[in-house]
Protein backbone atom coordinates (compact mmCIF):
# COMPACT_ATOMS: atom_id res chain seq x y z
CA UNK A 1 0.00 0.00 0.00
CA UNK A 2 0.92 3.63 -0.82
CA UNK A 3 1.42 6.34 1.65
CA UNK A 4 0.28 9.60 0.40
CA UNK A 5 2.53 12.97 0.82
CA UNK A 6 5.43 11.29 2.15
CA UNK A 7 8.43 13.05 0.25
CA UNK A 8 12.48 12.72 0.30
CA UNK A 9 14.42 15.66 -0.70
CA UNK A 10 17.78 14.23 -1.30
CA UNK A 11 21.52 15.04 -2.34
CA UNK A 12 24.66 13.13 -2.07
CA UNK A 13 28.28 13.51 -2.33
CA UNK A 14 31.89 11.70 -2.53
CA UNK A 15 34.79 12.76 -2.90
CA UNK A 16 38.28 10.96 -3.00
CA UNK A 17 39.93 13.32 0.07
CA UNK A 18 43.96 14.33 -0.04
CA UNK A 19 45.88 11.20 0.12
CA UNK A 20 44.48 8.95 -2.76
CA UNK A 21 44.29 8.50 -6.03
CA UNK A 22 40.92 6.23 -6.75
CA UNK A 23 37.80 6.49 -4.37
CA UNK A 24 36.97 3.48 -3.16
CA UNK A 25 33.56 4.49 -1.18
CA UNK A 26 30.18 4.70 -3.21
CA UNK A 27 26.69 5.74 -2.80
CA UNK A 28 22.87 4.93 -4.30
CA UNK A 29 19.85 6.85 -3.83
CA UNK A 30 16.99 4.61 -5.76
CA UNK A 31 13.37 4.39 -5.54
CA UNK A 32 12.71 1.17 -5.41
CA UNK A 33 9.12 1.54 -6.94
CA UNK A 34 9.65 2.46 -10.28
CA UNK A 35 12.84 4.95 -11.18
CA UNK A 36 16.66 4.26 -11.96
CA UNK A 37 18.76 4.50 -8.88
CA UNK A 38 21.11 7.09 -9.11
CA UNK A 39 24.73 6.59 -8.32
CA UNK A 40 26.37 10.26 -8.75
CA UNK A 41 24.15 13.82 -9.03
CA UNK A 42 24.70 17.25 -9.83
CA UNK A 43 21.73 18.53 -7.94
CA UNK A 44 18.85 17.69 -5.17
CA UNK A 45 16.04 15.65 -6.09
CA UNK A 46 12.95 15.23 -4.32
CA UNK A 47 10.88 11.50 -4.71
CA UNK A 48 7.30 10.19 -3.01
CA UNK A 49 7.97 7.38 -0.74
CA UNK A 50 5.39 4.54 -2.60
CA UNK A 51 5.06 1.19 -2.64
CA UNK A 52 8.29 -0.17 -2.44
CA UNK A 53 10.20 2.53 -0.58
CA UNK A 54 13.05 4.47 -1.00
CA UNK A 55 16.64 3.22 -0.67
CA UNK A 56 19.73 5.58 0.46
CA UNK A 57 23.35 3.41 1.15
CA UNK A 58 26.38 4.25 1.52
CA UNK A 59 29.49 1.69 0.97
CA UNK A 60 33.43 1.89 1.65
CA UNK A 61 35.17 -0.22 -0.15
CA UNK A 62 38.60 -1.94 0.81
CA UNK A 63 41.05 -4.53 -0.16
CA UNK A 64 43.58 -2.30 -2.88
CA UNK A 65 44.34 -2.83 -6.19
CA UNK A 66 41.17 -1.79 -7.00
CA UNK A 67 38.81 -4.17 -5.39
CA UNK A 68 37.39 -2.06 -2.83
CA UNK A 69 36.00 0.10 -5.54
CA UNK A 70 34.83 -3.17 -7.29
CA UNK A 71 33.32 -4.21 -3.83
CA UNK A 72 31.62 -1.00 -3.13
CA UNK A 73 30.04 -0.97 -6.02
CA UNK A 74 28.88 -4.32 -6.10
CA UNK A 75 27.26 -3.71 -2.59
CA UNK A 76 25.30 -1.20 -3.52
CA UNK A 77 24.03 -3.11 -6.64
CA UNK A 78 23.19 -6.42 -4.85
CA UNK A 79 21.52 -4.46 -2.46
CA UNK A 80 19.11 -2.19 -4.86
CA UNK A 81 18.59 -5.47 -6.95
CA UNK A 82 17.55 -7.25 -3.85
CA UNK A 83 15.46 -4.77 -2.62
CA UNK A 84 13.66 -4.08 -6.02
CA UNK A 85 12.83 -7.94 -6.30
CA UNK A 86 12.85 -9.47 -2.74
CA UNK A 87 9.16 -10.89 -1.17
CA UNK A 88 9.21 -10.86 2.61
CA UNK A 89 6.52 -10.62 5.45
CA UNK A 90 8.05 -6.72 6.15
CA UNK A 91 10.35 -4.20 4.80
CA UNK A 92 12.92 -4.36 7.49
CA UNK A 93 12.63 -8.24 6.69
CA UNK A 94 13.45 -7.50 2.97
CA UNK A 95 16.32 -5.28 3.71
CA UNK A 96 18.14 -7.70 5.35
CA UNK A 97 17.48 -10.52 3.46
CA UNK A 98 18.74 -8.37 0.23
CA UNK A 99 22.00 -7.35 2.44
CA UNK A 100 22.53 -11.16 3.25
CA UNK A 101 22.22 -11.48 -0.57
CA UNK A 102 24.61 -8.87 -1.45
CA UNK A 103 27.02 -10.25 1.17
CA UNK A 104 26.81 -13.49 -0.44
CA UNK A 105 27.75 -11.86 -3.95
CA UNK A 106 30.61 -9.86 -2.88
CA UNK A 107 32.04 -13.05 -1.17
CA UNK A 108 31.42 -15.27 -4.50
CA UNK A 109 32.82 -12.42 -6.39
CA UNK A 110 36.07 -11.91 -4.59
CA UNK A 111 36.59 -16.20 -4.53
CA UNK A 112 36.42 -16.50 -8.58
CA UNK A 113 38.09 -13.33 -9.17
CA UNK A 114 41.03 -13.87 -6.74
CA UNK A 115 40.75 -10.82 -4.68
CA UNK A 116 41.48 -11.78 -1.59
CA UNK A 117 40.36 -10.04 0.81
CA UNK A 118 38.00 -7.53 -1.08
CA UNK A 119 35.19 -6.15 1.14
CA UNK A 120 33.10 -3.32 2.03
CA UNK A 121 30.84 -1.44 4.73
CA UNK A 122 27.36 -0.82 4.26
CA UNK A 123 24.73 1.50 5.88
CA UNK A 124 21.50 1.39 4.49
CA UNK A 125 18.58 3.20 5.43
CA UNK A 126 14.95 1.75 3.88
CA UNK A 127 12.44 4.47 3.31
CA UNK A 128 9.06 3.26 3.35
CA UNK A 129 5.78 4.66 4.49
CA UNK A 130 6.49 6.64 7.50
CA UNK A 131 9.52 4.44 9.25
CA UNK A 132 13.10 3.93 8.46
CA UNK A 133 14.52 0.93 8.40
CA UNK A 134 18.48 0.90 9.11
CA UNK A 135 21.04 -1.60 7.85
CA UNK A 136 24.73 -1.74 9.42
CA UNK A 137 27.66 -3.79 8.64
CA UNK A 138 31.25 -2.37 9.84
CA UNK A 139 31.67 1.38 10.55
CA UNK A 140 30.29 3.73 7.85
CA UNK A 141 27.22 5.50 9.91
CA UNK A 142 23.84 6.88 9.94
CA UNK A 143 22.65 9.90 12.00
CA UNK A 144 19.25 11.50 12.45
CA UNK A 145 18.92 15.44 12.96
CA UNK A 146 15.70 16.13 14.35
CA UNK A 147 14.38 19.69 15.82
CA UNK A 148 18.36 20.74 16.82
CA UNK A 149 19.28 17.43 18.42
CA UNK A 150 21.08 14.82 16.30
CA UNK A 151 21.86 10.93 17.42
CA UNK A 152 23.94 8.38 15.69
CA UNK A 153 21.46 5.59 14.55
CA UNK A 154 23.73 3.24 14.27
CA UNK A 155 26.72 1.39 15.93
CA UNK A 156 30.17 1.10 14.73
CA UNK A 157 30.79 -2.82 14.46
CA UNK A 158 34.68 -2.46 15.59
CA UNK A 159 37.39 -3.20 17.76
CA UNK A 160 37.46 0.54 18.72
CA UNK A 161 33.41 0.47 19.75
CA UNK A 162 33.66 -2.99 21.44
CA UNK A 163 37.08 -1.28 23.84
CA UNK A 164 34.32 2.03 24.17
CA UNK A 165 31.66 -0.15 25.34
CA UNK A 166 34.07 -1.86 27.68
CA UNK A 167 35.39 0.85 29.61
CA UNK A 168 39.13 0.62 28.15
CA UNK A 169 39.11 3.38 26.03
CA UNK A 170 37.60 6.19 26.42
CA UNK A 171 35.67 8.51 23.49
CA UNK A 172 38.86 10.36 22.99
CA UNK A 173 41.57 7.65 23.41
CA UNK A 174 39.57 6.46 20.75
CA UNK A 175 40.06 9.25 17.80
CA UNK A 176 43.85 8.73 17.90
CA UNK A 177 43.80 4.72 18.90
CA UNK A 178 46.42 3.11 15.76
CA UNK A 179 43.34 0.33 16.41
CA UNK A 180 40.88 2.67 14.91
CA UNK A 181 39.94 1.24 11.84
CA UNK A 182 39.93 -2.52 12.69
CA UNK A 183 36.14 -3.33 11.85
CA UNK A 184 34.56 -6.81 13.03
CA UNK A 185 32.68 -6.96 10.14
CA UNK A 186 32.65 -6.22 6.20
CA UNK A 187 30.51 -7.26 3.61
CA UNK A 188 32.19 -10.44 1.27
CA UNK A 189 35.10 -11.16 4.08
CA UNK A 190 33.09 -14.11 5.09
CA UNK A 191 29.85 -16.30 4.00
CA UNK A 192 27.31 -15.09 6.75
CA UNK A 193 27.17 -11.67 8.38
CA UNK A 194 24.94 -10.65 11.00
CA UNK A 195 22.89 -7.51 10.36
CA UNK A 196 22.08 -4.99 12.65
CA UNK A 197 18.64 -3.48 11.63
CA UNK A 198 16.97 -0.56 13.47
CA UNK A 199 13.45 1.02 13.25
CA UNK A 200 12.24 4.49 14.06
CA UNK A 201 9.57 6.68 12.69
CA UNK A 202 9.58 9.50 10.77
CA UNK A 203 9.09 12.98 11.39
CA UNK A 204 8.85 15.89 8.59
CA UNK A 205 11.15 18.18 8.47
CA UNK A 206 14.05 15.03 9.64
CA UNK A 207 16.97 15.37 8.06
CA UNK A 208 18.94 11.60 8.12
CA UNK A 209 22.70 11.95 7.19
CA UNK A 210 24.96 8.92 5.99
CA UNK A 211 28.25 8.31 5.58
CA UNK A 212 31.53 6.48 5.22
CA UNK A 213 34.12 7.11 7.80
CA UNK A 214 35.79 9.34 5.81
CA UNK A 215 33.97 12.32 7.19
CA UNK A 216 32.93 10.86 11.10
CA UNK A 217 36.87 10.41 11.17
CA UNK A 218 37.11 14.12 10.66
CA UNK A 219 33.90 15.73 11.88
CA UNK A 220 32.92 15.43 15.08
CA UNK A 221 28.69 15.16 15.85
CA UNK A 222 28.28 18.63 16.48
CA UNK A 223 30.40 19.90 13.31
CA UNK A 224 28.11 17.57 11.25
CA UNK A 225 24.63 18.84 12.89
CA UNK A 226 26.03 22.58 12.93
CA UNK A 227 27.61 21.91 8.86
CA UNK A 228 23.64 21.13 8.13
CA UNK A 229 21.72 23.78 10.33
CA UNK A 230 23.76 26.50 8.82
CA UNK A 231 23.69 25.56 5.52
CA UNK A 232 20.98 26.72 3.51
CA UNK A 233 19.81 23.64 1.09
CA UNK A 234 20.89 20.25 1.11
CA UNK A 235 23.68 20.24 -1.43
CA UNK A 236 25.49 23.07 0.34
CA UNK A 237 25.25 21.25 3.41
CA UNK A 238 27.08 18.33 1.89
CA UNK A 239 30.11 20.56 0.11
CA UNK A 240 30.15 22.51 3.69
CA UNK A 241 30.83 18.91 5.25
CA UNK A 242 33.08 17.49 2.90
CA UNK A 243 35.24 20.62 2.26
CA UNK A 244 35.26 20.72 6.25
CA UNK A 245 37.19 16.88 6.25
CA UNK A 246 39.39 17.64 3.56
CA UNK A 247 40.82 20.86 5.18
CA UNK A 248 41.10 18.49 8.36
CA UNK A 249 43.41 16.55 5.78
CA UNK A 250 41.20 13.51 4.99
CA UNK A 251 43.20 10.61 4.38
CA UNK A 252 40.41 8.55 3.54
CA UNK A 253 37.27 8.72 0.67
CA UNK A 254 34.82 11.41 1.90
CA UNK A 255 30.95 10.34 1.11
CA UNK A 256 27.83 11.80 2.24
CA UNK A 257 24.19 11.64 1.58
CA UNK A 258 21.40 14.07 3.11
CA UNK A 259 17.98 13.47 2.75
CA UNK A 260 14.94 15.48 4.17
CA UNK A 261 11.43 14.35 5.28
CA UNK A 262 8.24 16.45 3.81
CA UNK A 263 4.66 16.22 3.07
CA UNK A 264 1.38 15.98 4.58
CA UNK A 265 1.39 12.16 4.97
CA UNK A 266 4.47 12.73 7.62
CA UNK A 267 3.37 13.25 11.55
CA UNK A 268 5.14 16.82 13.24
CA UNK A 269 7.16 16.68 15.70
CA UNK A 270 5.37 18.83 18.25
CA UNK A 271 8.69 19.48 20.46
CA UNK A 272 10.14 23.22 19.07
CA UNK A 273 13.61 23.57 17.09
CA UNK A 274 16.55 24.33 19.38
CA UNK A 275 20.25 23.11 19.01
CA UNK A 276 21.39 20.59 21.48
CA UNK A 277 25.03 19.26 21.63
CA UNK A 278 25.11 15.30 19.98
CA UNK A 279 26.31 14.00 23.40
CA UNK A 280 23.17 15.22 25.62
CA UNK A 281 21.08 12.14 26.35
CA UNK A 282 18.32 14.29 25.41
CA UNK A 283 19.00 13.05 22.02
CA UNK A 284 17.66 9.84 22.21
CA UNK A 285 14.28 10.95 22.86
CA UNK A 286 13.26 10.39 19.25
CA UNK A 287 9.46 9.64 19.78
Amino acid sequence: MTTQGVILTLFGRTDVGKKREKDEDAFVISDLTNSSPIYAMKSPVSLEVKDRGILIAVSDGMGGAQAGEVASKLVLSAVRHGMSTVQASSPGAALQVSVKAANQDVFNSARATGRAGMGATLTAVLFHGVYAYIAQIGDSRAYLLRAGRMVQLTRDQSYVQTLIDSGALTQEESETSELKNVILQAMGISADIDVALNRIAVRRRDRFLVCSDGLSGKLAGSDMMNGILDSATLESACARLVETAVARGAEDDITVILAEVSGEGVPVFARPPERVAPESPQVLALA
